[in-house]
Order: structure tokens, then C-alpha cells, then sequence
């Protein structure tokens, strides 16, 4: 099941089961700080090829480049996205913590 259907399952569902809501946000931090190192190494990629675009094939050059700046646009939506599905789901593990036994 993909990121995101697995944090929307747990979003709806009836009882929350604290371990199972926790491993999820472990999973959606892992994935968050894959896509900030995919767009950081995407704005290098976009101020190197701007720097360089009057150099060589001005054409392929200006293809690479909006190529790039397509693929940190969709990281930036997707990273957003992401993020507020982490938020709630956040919320929901706090919520859930208080209403289960303390843990040791």
C-alpha cells in the first residue's frame, strides 16, 4: 500500500491503534526527508543549468532545464502534501496516545 493510502486508511479509521499510527509517521518522516534531499539536489540541478544554458545546445540546454524545474515543482506539491497528511496524522497519534495506557 503506498504512503499515502496507508496514512489516509488510518485517517478514517474507526479505532487507532497507537504502534500502527507511530510506524506510519516513522515512514512519512523517512519519505519527508527523501524528498527535501530529491528537491535540494533538484535546485542545484535547476541553478547549474541556468547558469550554463547560453552554453552549448541552447535548445537541449532550455529542454533540461524546464524538465528540472517540472520535476522540483511536482517534489515541492508532493512534499507539501506529505507533510499535511503527517500533521494530521500526528494530531491523531496525540490523540490516540491519550486516550491508551502509558507506556513504559
Amino acid at each position: 500500500m503506498e504512503l499515502h493510502d496507508r496514512i489516509a486508511a488510518l485517517l478514517t479509521a474507526p479505532t487507532r491503534d497507537v504502534e500502527e499510527l507511530e510506524h506510519a509517521l516513522t515512514d512519512g518522516y523517512a519519505a519527508s526527508l527523501s524528498l527535501e534531499a530529491e528537491r535540494w539536489r533538484l535546485e542545484r540541478q535547476v541553478a547549474g543549468l541556468s547558469l550554463g544554458i547560453e552554453s552549448g545546445d541552447l535548445v537541449e540546454n532550455a529542454r533540461e532545464l524546464a524538465a528540472a524545474a517540472t520535476r522540483l515543482e511536482d517534489n515541492n506539491r508532493e512534499l507539501a502534501t506529505l507533510r499535511a497528511l503527517l500533521s494530521e496524522l500526528r494530531r491523531c497519534a496525540d490523540d490516540a496516545r491519550v486516550g491508551s495506557p502509558a507506556r513504559s
